[in-house]
C-alpha cells in the first residue's frame, strides 16, 4: 500500500472515530496492566465482569498482594487460565513493590520483565497508559494488516514493525485502537462486513464482501 493510501486509511478511521479508546475498564496505570494480563485469551467483555469488584477493593499492589491468591483466584476464576494469571499478577506486583516503589514503569524493557507481560501487553499500557505512540499488534491487527495490504507480515513482530513504519506521524498515537476496532466490529476474521467499510476502497483484499 502506497504512502498516500495510507494516509488517507487512517484519515477516513480517524474521521470515523476521532478520539477512540479501548474496551477494557481500569481505574489507573496498575489496574490497566492487570486487566490486559488478564486479557490474554479472553475477551474484554469477560475481563471487565471480573475486574469490576475486584479493582473496587484492590487497585494498588499493595493492595492485590494483602488480597492474595487464593482469594485473587476467587475474582477471577470465570477468564481462562485463571491459575496461571493469579499467580502472575500476585508476582508482579510483588516486583513492582520491590523494584519500582509500587508504580508502574515507563518503560518497555522493564514491563517485559514482569511476569505475564510480554511485547504486545507492554505497548498497550505504554500507549493508554502513557501516551506512547506505540502499536501492539493482537489478532485483530494481525488480520488487517495482513488483509489489507496495510503491513502484511508473517508475524506480529514483522506486522507491528511495519506499521510503526508507514503508519503517518499524527495518526501513531491512536492507531492503535482504530485498527483494533476496525477488526473487532468490521474488518472480522470469517466474514469482513465490506459493504460499511469506510476503508474499503482503499482496501487490497481480493475477497471483499457484498452483503
Amino acid at each position: 500500500m502506497k504512502p498516500e493510501a495510507v494516509e488517507q486509511f487512517f484519515r477516513l478511521l480517524s474521521d470515523k472515530t476521532p478520539i477512540p479508546k479501548g474496551e477494557l475498564d481500569y481505574i489507573n496505570p496498575y489496574t490497566l496492566l492487570v486487566a490486559v494480563v488478564l486479557s490474554a485469551q479472553a475477551t474484554d467483555v469477560s475481563v471487565n465482569k471480573a475486574t469490576e469488584p475486584l479493582f473496587k477493593i484492590a487497585d494498588t499492589p499493595d493492595k492485590i498482594l494483602a488480597l492474595g491468591e487464593e482469594r485473587l483466584r476467587g475474582y477471577i476464576k470465570t477468564i481462562g487460565l485463571f491459575n496461571t494469571k493469579a499467580k502472575n499478577v500476585i508476582a508482579l506486583s510483588r516486583i513492582l513493590i520491590e523494584k519500582f516503589a509500587g508504580q508502574v514503569p515507563r518503560d518497555r524493557a522493564a514491563l517485559e520483565s514482569l511476569p505475564g507481560v510480554g511485547r504486545k501487553t507492554a505497548n498497550v499500557v505504554l500507549n493508554i497508559a502513557f501516551g506512547e505512540p506505540t502499536i501492539a499488534v493482537d489478532t485483530h491487527i494481525f488480520r488487517l494488516g495482513n488483509r489489507t495490504g496495510l503491513a502484511p507480515g508473517k508475524t506480529p513482530l514483522d506486522v507491528e514493525l511495519k506499521l510503526l513504519k508507514r503508519v503517518p506521524g499524527k495518526y501513531r498515537r491512536h492507531a492503535h485502537h482504530w485498527l483494533i476496532l476496525h477488526g473487532r466490529y468490521v474488518c472480522k476474521a470469517r466474514k469482513p462486513d465490506c459493504p460499511v467499510c469506510v476503508v474499503r476502497e482503499i482496501c487490497r483484499f481480493k475477497g471483499k464482501t457484498t452483503a
